[in-house]
This record gives structure tokens, sequence and C-alpha cells, in this order.
């Protein structure tokens, strides 16, 4: 018998090596959890089985994702893509569900000699919501490093994901009162119904104003321990309403997590819940691991084969379909059917709802789970190698992908030592607006087709494309521009704009925005000409309008600000940190840290070249004596009681106090 503390231990520790695995494979998380399940589960290596605590912390992982959903519903938002997600999204999840009934229907009345196992209209409904999920977390990822969020196909794609995420809501309610009789289900569903719609009311219109009060009241306290525990209750205590009240906990996470996203705290709220979703939800999904049997699924592979191909395809289909009458294009059409063939995370907790309920035959569940994880693990795949497939299938692809460069080139032919810009949002349209008052010819490059569509009838030299595409770069005339700026503030995106630009002409300067100093050295080496960091520009501008107004000559300040970007933000690089600071913050990010000597510090009488702080990642800023600042020189002399500040990562810092202390 394995105790609670070793079965932790072992939880814990092959969640560590599944996730470094899987990492290392540039593969989701997600599926390193579900295989590190079945590696140690009781169809396996028969480490450690289902046990009640692990169903508990599990469900707990359920119901936390639930509450990060929720936190993302935005009426606005919603308002916004409502033919998106309730025309194309709810089309896509409905036919889903129909289309797997009508199989099952088939299946019970012309098949029973060919298929082991009968499929009944309520088992059917279940595996139709489970198999009409895809992946948000697998999906949202490719579309980010891929930079299509804003593209026509990624944004199908979201609106798609976001009603799907909303439909796991009533599929909660729906799955467990189908395992009821047949003359009870219309009084089963109607009670559920009705007890759902008072919760609901009693928590948004009653709970949204308690809530607001209520945060504020705690956030008064200024206390960071008093604000995670209210967090936990109010998203415990939520679930445990809507479990009282005969509905699933996920359901009341959920509203809670509504109830937040009107208030000002929800983006404090999502960085705190983060911890306890991420750990709960991979113990969640390595529970679900456990139930699949390798030797079962592994003697009926062909049935397996079936069950992943078979849904894939016709998922595709009709999402392509769907996508297609709802006005896109067929390369559109395709690569939203592409991103959301596979399984979702969601469709795991239907299908486990399914299974506790005894709705569906654990041959079959064992047979669809396989399935859904083999999918999500060809998704990245898929995804990836999207435009190729696009390209092979649709014929009029091509004649639009040419269509899209021959506009741009068209607009670039006869233009000479042009700026490009790389993204037309609200930087981009500023630059563009100053270039443009100088007589400066530009041609920006964006994603979004609506914006481009709106500035091109405002007369800006506007195309829709991708910077970080070779041929948009070519059409764009990028061996005859002055310059190329980098206007979103995004890394990963201006890495690879950066190193086709150093292909196609290494001499062109190029100018990158950022957020902050965190990625300026990595960006630098990339090739980036200049790099101007947001926060510390920000910092400048304030800096220079308060030495103004207190009497300092503009050429002085003037000189200053140029100084500052002279040496690259040096001595504006790294700040104190206090309790407000986030805690997310990579642990790269330069920091400034105090250190005073005191009598037995290992430091006094030494020089600070000997004690090589370089050699760790760290430097000396600023040694104060008393109340004198002294200059620092490698042949500086620490004393007892000096204040030494120290800059360098988080790790380094550490390193370096350590050096001047023990």
């Amino acid at each position: 018998m394995v105790s609670g503390l070793e079965l932790t231990l072992l939880l814990l520790g092959s969640a560590v090596l599944g996730v470094v695995a899987f990492r290392m494979l540039h593969l989701p998380p997600m599926l390193g959890y579900l295989a590190v399940g079945v590696l140690i589960g009781p169809h396996a290596l028969r480490l450690a089985g289902e046990t009640e605590a692990t169903s508990a912390l599990a469900e707990f992982g359920v119901v936390f994702l639930m509450f990060s959903i929720g936190l993302e519903f935005s009426l606005a938002q919603l308002r916004a893509m409502r033919r998106i997600v309730f025309g194309l999204g709810l089309a896509q999840v409905v036919l889903t569900i129909v289309a797997t009934m009508l199989f099952g229907w088939i299946s019970h009345a012309f098949l029973p000699r060919f298929l082991p196992f009968a499929v009944s209209w309520q088992a059917a409904f279940a595996l139709g919501g489970a198999l009409a999920m895809s992946s948000t977390a697998i999906v949202s990822k490719m579309l980010t490093e891929r930079l299509e969020l804003e593209s026509q196909h990624g944004r199908r794609i979201i609106g798609i994901l976001l009603f799907q995420d909303l439909a796991v809501v009533p599929l909660l309610i729906l799955i467990p009162a189908l395992a009821q009789s047949p003359e009870k289900l219309v009084a089963t569903l109607a009670w559920a119904t009705v007890k759902a719609i008072a919760v609901l009311v009693l928590l948004l219109f009653f709970g949204q104003k308690l809530m607001r009060k209520w945060f504020t009241i705690v956030v008064k306290r200024r206390s960071q321990e008093l604000f995670m525990l209210n967090l936990l209750l109010v998203t415990l205590g939520a679930a445990w309403i809507t479990e009282r009240a005969g509905l699933s906990m996920a359901l009341g996470a959920f509203v809670a997590g509504m109830l937040i996203s009107e208030t000002q705290y929800k983006h404090q709220v999502e960085e705190d819940i983060k911890p306890f979703r991420d750990v709960l939800l991979g113990l969640f999904f390595i529970t679900i691991g456990m139930l699949l049997n390798l030797e079962l699924v592994l003697h009926n592979w062909a049935l397996v084969l079936l069950l992943l191909t078979v849904p894939v395809l016709l998922k595709f289909a009709l999402i392509a379909l769907l996508a297609k009458a709802f006005g896109s294009s067929d390369g559109v059409s395709m690569r939203t059917g592409i991103a959301l063939a596979q399984a979702g995370e969601f469709g795991f907790v239907l299908l486990n709802l399914a299974s506790g309920a005894k709705l569906i035959d654990p041959f079959i569940i064992q047979l669809v789970l396989a399935s859904m994880v083999l999918s999500m693990l060809a998704a990245p795949l898929l995804i990836a190698n999207s435009d190729r497939i696009v390209m092979k299938i649709a014929a009029n692809e091509w004649m639009m992908q040419s269509l899209q460069l021959t506009q741009i080139a068209s607009r670039t032919m006869a233009a000479q030592k042009h700026v490009i810009i790389a993204g037309f949002g609200r930087s981009g349209q500023s630059l563009a607006t100053l270039l443009a008052e100088e007589k400066l010819v530009y041609y920006a490059l964006d994603l979004d087709p609506e914006r481009v569509q709106e500035a091109q009838a405002a007369g800006a030299n506007v195309s829709y494309g991708d910077a970080s595409r070779r041929e948009s770069l070519i059409a764009a005339g990028v061996n005859r521009a002055s310059a190329l700026v980098i206007s979103f503030a995004d890394t990963h995106a201006a890495l690879k704009v950066l190193h086709l630009v150093h292909e196609l002409a290494p001499a062109l300067p190029v100018i990158v925005r950022s957020h902050d100093d965190t990625d300026l050295d990595t960006l630098k080496k990339a090739g980036a000409t200049e790099v101007v960091p947001e926060a510390l520009e920000g910092s400048l501008m304030l800096a220079s309008h308060a030495l103004v107004m207190m009497g300092v000559p503009l050429r002085r300040v003037v000189h200053r600000v140029q100084s500052a970007r002279d040496e690259r933000y040096a001595s504006l690089r790294g700040y104190f940190h206090g309790a407000g600071d986030a805690s997310d913050e990579p642990d790269h990010l330069l920091r400034l840290h105090s250190v005073t000597l005191g009598d037995g510090a290992a430091s006094i009488g030494k020089r600070l070249a000997e004690l090589q702080l370089a050699d760790v990642g760290a430097e000396v800023t600023t040694l104060r004596r008393g109340r004198e600042r002294v200059d620092v020189t490698p042949a500086t002399v620490f004393a007892a009681g000096d204040v030494v500040v120290l800059r360098g990562a988080a790790d380094a810092v550490t390193r370096a106090e350590g050096r001047l202390l023990q």
C-alpha cells in the first residue's frame, strides 16, 4: 500500500520528468502529463492507481481550469465576434454532436455484426460533445508562435474555440442527467435547468456587486497572503454552492471567474491562480492517462486508428465547409479546419464525466481516449505544415497567395529608400504619420484584414502580409529599402524577421520595439540596429519633462537623454524590486539589490577586482560610504558599513551577495 507522501512524490517526480522530456521535444506539457499517467498507471508499470485523493485533486484541476475560462469570458469580445462565436462556433459544436449521434444510430441499426460494441443515443451525445472540443492550449500556442492570431483563419479559430469553452458549461449539466432512466430523463433535465438558472441568477445578479465590494475590502488590507486566501475561498466556495445544488463544481468555478472578470482585479487574479491551475490540471491529465489500457489498445490498434482518422477527417471537413459557408476563402477554411480537427482538454473532462455516469462502455472509453491522445500528439505537426497541406489541396490557394504578394510588390515596385513597417498597430501608425509629415515614403505590412482595409481606404500605404515570411519581405522591396521597423513588441516574431533580413539584406538597418530591456541583448545579437524598450523610453521621457520643468536647460536634458541611449540604457537597466512587483518576471531580467557590509563580511579589506563578481554575472553600480557616494573602480577597497548596490539577474545577484558577505 503506497502512502500519501509516496504517491505525491511519485506523481510530482514523474510529472517533472515527463514535462521536461516533452518540452525538449517542443510538445505541449499536457501531452507529457498524459504520457506519465499511461506509464505509471495500473495498465503499464503499475506504480500508481486512481485513488480517492488523486481523483479529488484532479477534480480541483478542472475547477481551476473552468475558473480561468470564466476569467477570459468577455461580453465585449463576444459582441465583437458574435457572428463567428454564435454562428460558426455554435454550428460546429451542434453538427459534431448530431453527426456522432447519427453514426451511433447507424452502427446500432445496420452494423451490429461488424462492430464489437453498440452505442446508445445518450452515449453518442456524450461522445459527440467530447469530440466537438479542440485543444485551446495547443492551438493558441501554435497560432501565437506563427503570428496568426490576427489573421483571417486565426480569428475564426479563436471564435470557435471560445464557443467550445462556453459549450462545456451546459454539457457539464446535460451529460450526468442523461444517465437517468428514459422516463425520468425529461424531469431530470428540467429540474437541472431550473436549478442552473436559479444558481446563475443568484451568483450573477447578487454576486457581482458583492464580489466587487468584497475584493475592494480585501485589497485595502494590502496583504498578498490574504488576497490569495480570499481567491481560493471564492473559487472553491462557488464550486461548493453549485455542487450542493446538484450541479457540477466546475460550473460554479466558471461563474466565479466570470464575476471577477468584470472587476479591476482580473489580471492580478489571473496571475495568482495560474500555479494552482497548472499543477492541479497536470494531475488531472495524469489521472486521465492512468485510465488508458495500453494492452487493450494494442490488441485493437485497427479500431484505434479508425477512431483517430475518421473523426479527425470528418471534423476537418465539417469545420472547413462551415467556414466556407460563412464566407471564408478555400485557404482560410482549410486552415481553420486543420487547426481544430484534433481533440481537446475539455474532451477529456467530458469523457471522464460520461465514464463516471456509466453512460459509455469502458471498452469504447479506452479506444476513444487513445485516439484523442494520438490526435493531440499529431496536432502541432499538422498546424506547422498547414500551409503546405492547403497548397496541395486548394487549387486556387497558389493564386490567392500570388495575388497577395503581387499587390504588395505593385505598391512598392517604384519605391527606393523607403521604410518598411512590420505591423500597423498604434505604434506603426504613429510612425507612419510622422514619416508622411516628413515626406518620407513608407510601406507597412499587417495581418489584420479589417485594419488593412480601413487604412487603405484612408490612403495609408499598407498591405495585408506577414513580415515574418521571406516572400512578403521580398515583395515589399527589402533589398531597396532604407530601413525596416518592427513595431510590435514580440521578441519571438522579431527574431524571425531579423533572421530573414540578415539573409536577404544584411546591411539594412532594423529598429525593433520591445516591452523592456529583458531581451535587449538577444535582439542586438540577432542583428537589430536599435532596440527601443518601451519601459525605459517612457522613463526617459518622464525624466526629461520633469528636468525641464525644474529649470534644467533643454540642451542639457537632450544631451542626457541621448547619452542614455548611446550607452544602450546601461545606467537605467535594472531596478529595486518591491512586494508589489510581478512575481512571474523572467529570472534573467536585471534587477538592483542593496547589500550592507557588516563587521564580519568576507569582502571587507578586499579590492573589487579580487571578488570577481563578473564571473557570476553581477556588477557593482554604486557604493555608499556613510553619506558619501564613492566612485567604483576595480581597485576600490570595501570597508565595514559600506552599502553596495549590485545589478544582475536574480540568481547572479544572490551569488554576488554571497561572495560579499560569506
